[in-house]
C-alpha cells in the first residue's frame, strides 16, 4: 500500500523570499542594510526567541554597511534579512530543535538558511583545491580566492526511509545513544556516484539487514545539522526476513502495528517521556514525524 505525505514537512515551509537576484548586487545590499534585520546565532546554533518570534536586531547596530561576516537570507515583510555568527551571544537562548511547534513559516525560512550557511562558512575559510584563503561574496552565498576560484555552499544529501510490510506494520529502529523507548525510521548519507534509490537499498540493508522493494519518493526537508538535505522515501520489506545490524549504528528495531504507532503519536514526541510508554516518536521538526504520521493516517 503506497502513500504520500499528508502535510509539508515543518522545515520545508518558508515565508522568506530568497531574492537570489539581490545577492550579487552590492548596491542593492547596501541600500537595504539601513532597514535590514539581523539574527545572531552562536557556535552552538542558539539564538534569541521570545513570545513566539525570533528576536532580530537592526542591522545598523551591527555595522554601518553590510558586515562581511553576515549572510543574506532574503527578504521578509519588505526588509532584507541577514544572519551572523556571534560567539559571545548571551541571555535567554534556544535552538531549532527545542522550538518544535512554535516554528511558523517565517521562522523556518530564516533558521534553515541561516544555520546551514553559517555552518558552511565556519569550515570554508580555505579553498578545497589549493588550500588558499577564501573570502565571502554575494551576500555570503559563495566564497572566492584571490585568483577568483569560487566555491558555493555545500549540502549533504541523505535519505530517510519508512519501511513497511505493505499492510499494517512498520519497522522502527533505535540508535544506541537514544532513550530506551525512542524509535524512528532509518536514514543514511548518499555516497559518491550513488542514486537516491540505490542509497535507500544499501542503507536499509546495512542498518537492519532488510531487502527493500517498491521504493517510493515522498518529499524533502532541509536539515541544517550541520547542512544536510533529507530526502524522504517509503519502501516495502518482508517482516519475516531476519534483522541484522551490520553497521553498528542501530541498537534494536521492531515491527509495530499501525494502532501502536497511532497511540504513540497521540502521546506526543519523544520529549514527553511518558512513564510506561513502549514507543516514543520524533518531534515535529523532523520529516520523520511527517512521514510516520502520513503512514499512520492510512485506513
Amino acid at each position: 500500500m503506497s502513500f504520500d505525505l499528508n502535510a509539508v514537512p515543518l522545515l520545508s515551509r518558508s515565508a522568506v523570499d530568497r531574492a537570489d537576484e539581490v545577492r550579487a548586487d552590492d548596491q542593492a545590499l547596501k541600500e537595504g542594510w539601513g532597514e535590514a534585520r539581523v539574527l545572531r546565532v552562536n557556535r552552538k546554533g542558539q539564538f534569541r526567541f521570545a513570545e513566539g518570534a525570533l528576536l532580530l536586531e537592526a542591522a545598523v547596530e551591527l555595522s554601518a554597511e553590510p558586515d562581511p561576516a553576515a549572510v543574506f537570507l532574503g527578504i521578509g515583510d519588505g526588509r532584507h534579512l541577514w544572519a551572523v555568527r556571534d560567539k559571545d551571544l548571551t541571555g535567554e537562548l534556544t535552538d531549532l530543535r527545542a522550538l518544535a511547534d512554535e516554528i511558523d513559516d517565517f521562522t523556518a525560512g530564516v533558521l534553515t538558511s541561516a544555520m546551514a550557511l553559517l555552518n558552511w562558512h565556519d569550515k570554508a575559510g580555505f579553498h578545497a583545491g589549493d588550500g588558499s584563503a577564501t573570502v565571502a561574496t554575494k551576500g555570503g552565498w559563495s566564497r572566492v580566492t584571490e585568483e577568483g576560484h569560487e566555491e558555493f555552499p555545500r549540502i549533504d544529501p541523505a535519505v530517510i526511509c519508512l519501511i513497511h510490510d505493505g499492510g499494517d506494520r512498520v519497522l522502527l529502529a533505535r540508535q544506541h545513544t537514544w532513550p530506551p523507548t525512542l524509535f524512528s525510521i532509518l536514514a543514511g548519507f548518499v555516497e559518491a556516484g550513488e542514486s537516491l534509490e540505490r542509497c535507500v537499498e544499501r542503507e536499509m540493508k546495512e542498518e537492519v539487514g532488510l531487502d527493500v522493494r517498491d521504493i517510493h519518493y515522498l518529499g524533502s526537508q532541509p536539515w541544517p545539522f550541520p547542512r544536510s538535505l533529507m530526502l524522504g522515501f517509503a519502501a516495502v520489506a518482508d517482516p519475516e526476513q531476519p534483522l541484522a545490524f551490520s553497521d553498528g549504528e542501530i541498537a534494536e528495531a521492531h515491527w509495530f502495528t499501525r494502532a501502536e504507532v497511532r497511540a504513540a503519536l497521540a502521546v506526543g514526541d519523544w520529549s514527553a517521556r511518558k512513564d510506561g510508554a513502549r514507543l516514543l516518536l520524533p518531534g515535529s521538526i523532523s520529516i520523520a514525524r511527517t512521514i510516520v504520521e502520513s503512514w499512520a493516517a492510512l485506513d
